[in-house]
């Protein structure tokens, strides 16, 4: 089975790649079924959803409808940055899962300060989310983005926000960068300081699509072949103090995920630079090729 690491103060014993559900919310719900039994099969316990994930709520909540998998953790999200509205889409998104209460709700896409003031401001969704952790359909709480910005913006919210939780983006590339490496590294230190679980967002990530079209269900250029996605994800599950990766947005990705995922132990360790120099096109995927 694949191994299991503790969420932070959450306590869950997360395994080391939770189920990122845009990959089921394109697909039917046949097919969506047999993308979740999947990963169920390998012991994936941990799935992440949210309302921007095409019709992935829908999907995810009718399978849970069917199956309510008690053992499972389940988190979600909000991008909205109004109190009302962020209330109104986390009564929607519980309605959608056929839940009584989440395990983790996290505040989506928070990139940068000027998100996090958002979120933060009087009348925001800080509000909404803090008031459904009172009434017991919250357990922890949480905060989500990648960028740049998004560790130095996620390690300032650990001084406003009671967060259990970040999920913020990283692999060998990014790491390559030396104001990221210090801005997350920074990070890391404030979160196992205040046991904060970290989820890990592109770990298998490769560059910016640029001009060309897509030919995965992914934003950006993922790293498709087995070999570079074994090296990325060990190298970020060996080296960084993390509980668990999100997996990509398309299906043929995830396998490939699910396997590096079981066999990272056995895989030699390297540097971010020594992964990246054996992957041609590696890059940046937040900047335009």
């Amino acid at each position: 089975m694949m191994e299991t690491r503790r969420l932070g103060r959450t306590g869950h014993q997360s395994t080391v790649l939770n189920l990122g559900t845009y990959a089921i919310g394109v697909l039917s719900q046949d097919d969506a079924d047999r993308a979740i039994e999947n990963a169920l099969e390998h012991g994936i316990n941990h799935f992440d959803v949210a309302p921007s994930y095409a019709d992935a709520e829908l999907r995810l909540g009718d399978y849970l409808r069917r199956h309510p998998l008690p053992n499972v953790f389940i988190s979600c999200k909000t991008q909205q940055r109004e109190r009302k509205q962020a209330s109104e889409q986390l009564y929607r998104t519980l309605d959608r899962l056929h839940r009584e209460a989440f395990d983790l709700y996290q505040f989506h896409a928070v990139c940068s300060s000027q998100d996090l003031d958002d979120v933060l401001a009087p009348g925001g969704a800080a509000e909404a989310v803090k008031a459904a952790q009172e009434e017991g359909i919250v357990s922890h709480i949480g905060i989500t983005g990648h960028g740049l910005e998004a560790p130095a913006v996620h390690a300032e919210a650990t001084k406003h926000l009671e967060l259990s939780t970040v999920m913020t983006a990283c692999n060998p590339f990014l790491y390559t960068i030396p104001s990221f490496r210090r801005d997350w590294d920074a990070l890391m230190q404030v979160v196992q300081e205040k046991d904060i679980g970290v989820q890990v967002l592109k770990a298998g990530a490769k560059a910016s699509w640029g001009e060309r079209e897509p030919v995965f269900n992914t934003w950006y250029e993922p790293l498709a072949d087995q070999d570079a996605v074994n090296r990325s994800v060990a190298w970020v599950l060996k080296t960084q103090p993390v509980t668990t990766l999100c997996s990509s947005g398309d299906v043929a990705i995830l396998k490939l995920m699910i396997e590096a995922a079981e066999r990272y132990p056995t895989m030699p360790d390297m540097t971010a630079e020594e992964i990246v120099a054996a992957v041609p096109g590696y890059g940046n995927i937040f900047e335009a090729a």
